[in-house]
């Protein structure tokens, strides 16, 4: 059985390489986008199982991409990060539709644990 595809968005270049490591080093597929507006026009495309998004980014910010996602698809499950002690941005985002938040710096086992309890709803 194929695994399911993730959508990582992020601005930090780095921040995504490292992320996709982590969930193709799990056994998933992963497409990634440097914004909300890539990621939102990915997403329509390619409609994948889960989203991860940053929150603070340039052109179309993580909460709303996030809102565009959750009325694009109202089941989908999306995990907002943020770091740089920003949880103010990361309650707002599960207020706004983010299934489940992170804090960067995360631990890469706590990702594809909380990717798999997602998946698995």
């Amino acid at each position: 059985m194929a695994m399911a595809e993730i959508l990582v968005i992020d601005d930090d270049r780095q921040m995504r390489q490292l992320l996709v490591r982590i969930l193709e080093g799990s056994g998933y597929r992963v497409c990634q986008a440097e914004n909300g507006r890539v990621g939102i026009d990915l997403f329509r495309r390619r409609r994948p199982a889960l989203v991860i998004s940053d929150i603070m980014m340039p052109d179309v910010e993580g909460i709303e991409t996030i809102r565009t996602l959750r009325r694009d698809e109202p089941t989908l499950p999306i995990i907002a990060i943020s770091g740089g002690g920003e949880p103010v941005y990361l309650r707002a985002a599960t207020c706004l539709g983010a299934s489940a938040a992170l804090e960067k710096p995360f631990p890469g086992d706590a990702l594809v644990m909380l990717v798999g309890s997602l998946l698995a709803r």
